[in-house]
């Protein structure tokens, strides 16, 4: 079970976060603060295992507290919950865990809980980060985040659950980058991450692989290498 307090200026705020976190079965206990003074009394008091901050919290911020987070021997993960993403990037600069935007989102919520199991589960590796342009705004946006990369000449387009971000790096190099991170080019316009494929049909007449809701050929060319990818990571029961 996760431990977590949840701190917001705004009370209606906290509870609603609350509630929301509540409905979730790995949650335990939930303590609540209403000011970043109160989060910091919290943290001294309690085990937490993550804690939700509103970023813009008068006097003491969600900033502040996860300077303080940062020079702790265990820190507790942390989630950033706000209004606005002017801050995203100081934020993972803080590494930061996950970033909320309000109102936040039932299913938004439970992905950001599904990554605060996995860092615990992991031992407290920090996910990579990728820095994005977006409409005139930096974002950084996790790399297992990404389904698949798609190939707009010398640009690289980043499709996420989300969103999509184009990024000025060829497809070539982010194969190379991202092979050890479970990425595999399935055709000379696609990059695929391995862990989002939800559909394979690798008959050779027109093998193509899904990734959540996207269809996408594989080249005959690369279909040797795609299989061969395929049946190293195949289960297999001991023998």
């Amino acid at each position: 079970m996760i431990n977590v307090l949840v701190a917001d200026d705004e009370l209606p705020a906290v509870e609603e976060l609350a509630f929301l976190l509540g409905k979730d079965d790995r949650i335990g206990t939930i303590h609540r603060a209403s000011s970043g003074a109160e989060a910091l009394r919290a943290l001294e008091a309690e085990s937490v295992d993550a804690v939700f901050l509103d970023i813009h919290m008068p006097a003491v911020s969600g900033l502040d507290i996860a300077r303080v987070i940062s020079r702790s021997a265990r820190p507790p993960a942390v989630v950033f919950v706000t209004a606005d993403e002017d801050c995203a990037l100081e934020a993972f600069e803080l590494a930061a865990v996950d970033y909320l935007l309000k109102p936040v989102r039932a299913e938004r919520l439970a992905r950001s809980v599904g990554r605060i199991s996995e860092l615990i589960r992991d031992g407290g590796a920090v996910p990579e980060m990728i820095t994005v342009d977006q409409g005139g705004t930096t974002r950084m946006i996790r790399r297992d985040d990404v389904m698949y990369v798609q190939a707009q000449g010398d640009y690289a387009r980043l499709h996420t659950a989300d969103a999509s971000y184009l990024i000025r790096v060829p497809l070539a190099d982010l194969e190379q980058q991202w092979a050890d991170a479970g990425f595999i080019r399935t055709h000379r316009s696609y990059l695929i991450a391995l862990s989002h494929v939800t559909h394979l049909k690798l008959t050779a007449a027109r093998p193509s692989v899904t990734v959540e809701a996207a269809e996408l050929p594989i080249s005959r060319r690369l279909l040797p290498a795609v299989r061969e990818k395929l049946e190293a990571t195949r289960i297999r029961p001991q023998a």
